[in-house]
């Protein structure tokens, strides 16, 4: 198989340069550009025998052009120059078609970042990690777990994933810039055969940006084997009201969701019931909240945002309190402030509000203590969609355990929970010291007083 050039940061800058250039060369006020350059490898296995081998790289080029204050953003993947000149003429005929919004003009130029910082994104080992190799990992992660149990009967597979890119932006507002990461991820899913005939699926994974972070595929296959067997027998529970016990993925979710009431582009248009809530009471004292793109090493780190403006560390929530909303330049004009530069991105969309490694900071507590109740629910995966963000109103399916006399009794399944979701994060009690850095929401196991369980 071919092997495709590694990811060039700084050829992606020339071109985003160079695209740059030609659109003020055909009338447009004012520009920026986002080019994009990677490649994927993803192989799976299923019972030992390969199931998919996919290389792909892929290249595209973002441009969002103003002029009278009007915008269009357009993309390609074709950077002949000819093509590029071309495109350009088009997309400044473009803004034509839109309205004209003063508000949606680029940043300030003093607001530009002036460096980019070395945030340890990419691992040199990573590109010698071939196909072979990766179905030998993968293989090796679903044989652990196949041979963990009798009762593990089935799977459906082990994939391993490594994505490589580079990343530039260059703005007429004053800046250019670009930065290459890489990341990489084994998944385990095992299946087992439950005494009712059911099937029933489980998975874990490990990922990072660096082939030495992550976990041993047969360490990943073992653990995928546990959770699910731990799901046999799983049944449902009577309607009640009980502690909730959330674990790091489920808090992960809860987290999510957080994210998107403190986002200003809610905030302005009024459709988050945190909209006039900044500086009050918005969750638990135990509960702060950063984020942070400007860790090392970790998933959502960037040194620069989707507009071209330094990245910076937020406090969001600090114990409890609401402290700010993120914005991009565009939610922070309609709210009179300034960007916190959180401004995410995509090649063929405008800048948006987004949150980059978003963590909820872990408390002292082991979770096995936050477990310590005379009974409650464990929660390890929430389903479905059941938040209104303007009311705060909160409902979801869930699956678990049944906690009594502080430990974990039965599994449980086909239960929905609810609560209003600020009485949710103010009546977090507990907070784990065990954060979960996998993805770029972040978040510890957390322990909720009281919730409302329907189940049967």
């Amino acid at each position: 198989m071919k092997t495709s050039p590694l990811p060039d940061p700084r050829r992606c800058q020339e071109r985003a340069e160079e695209m740059l250039a030609y659109a003020r060369a055909a009338g447009a006020d004012a520009a920026e550009v986002l080019v994009r350059d990677g490649s994927e490898l993803q192989v799976k296995v299923r019972l030992s025998e390969p199931e998919l081998v996919k290389q792909a790289s892929s290249r595209a080029l973002g441009l969002r052009v103003l002029r009278d204050h009007r915008a269009a953003v357009t993309y390609t993947s074709d950077f002949s120059p000819a093509a590029m000149r071309q495109f350009a003429r088009d997309s400044v005929e473009l803004c034509e078609l839109a309205e004209p919004d003063p508000l949606a003009d680029l940043p300030e130029r003093h607001e530009m970042a002036r460096t980019v910082p070395d945030l340890d994104l990419w691992d040199e080992t990573a590109p010698a990690l071939d196909a072979a190799q990766a179905l030998r990992l993968a293989k090796r992660g679903e044989q652990a777990a196949l041979q963990f149990d009798t009762r593990v009967a089935n799977s459906e597979g082990a994939v391993m994933g490594r994505v490589m890119g580079a990343t530039a932006f260059a703005s007429s507002a004053g800046f250019s810039g670009g930065y290459r990461g890489t990341s990489l991820s084994l998944v385990v899913m095992p299946v087992c055969d439950d005494a009712d005939g059911k099937k029933r699926s489980g998975h874990y994974w490990t990922a990072s940006r660096f082939t030495s972070g992550l976990l041993d595929p047969e360490a990943v296959g073992l653990e995928a084997a546990r959770r699910t067997l731990a799901k046999l027998g799983s049944r449902k529970i009577a309607t009640c009201q009980a502690p909730a016990v959330f674990a790091p993925e489920a808090a992960r979710s809860l987290l999510g969701q957080l994210a998107a009431v403190v986002s200003g582009g809610a905030a302005w248009r009024k459709s988050t019931y945190l909209a006039a809530r900044e500086g009050t009471a918005v969750a638990s004292p135990l509960v702060t909240v950063v984020d942070d793109p400007l860790a090392p090493r970790a998933p959502g780190s960037r040194p620069f945002d989707g507009e071209g403006l330094a990245a910076r560390t937020n406090v969001v929530v600090s114990e409890g309190v609401l402290r700010i909303f993120l914005c991009d330049v565009y939610s922070a004009r309609k709210l009179g402030r300034r960007s916190t530069g959180s401004a995410g991105r995509g090649v063929g969309s405008g800048p948006h509000v987004g949150t980059s490694n978003f963590v909820l900071l872990a408390g002292k507590t082991p979770p096995s203590e936050l477990e310590r109740v005379p009974q409650g629910l464990y929660v390890t995966e929430l389903m479905g969609f059941g938040f209104n963000p303007v009311t705060g109103d909160w409902s979801q399916g869930a699956n678990g355990f049944w906690i009594a006399n502080g430990s974990r009794t039965y599994p449980v399944s086909e239960i929905t929970i609810s609560i209003n979701f600020d009485d949710l994060w103010k009546s977090i009690d507990g907070v784990g010291n065990d954060l979960d850095t996998r993805v770029s929401v972040q978040s510890p196991t957390l322990r909720v007083s009281r919730i409302t369980v329907a189940g049967t």
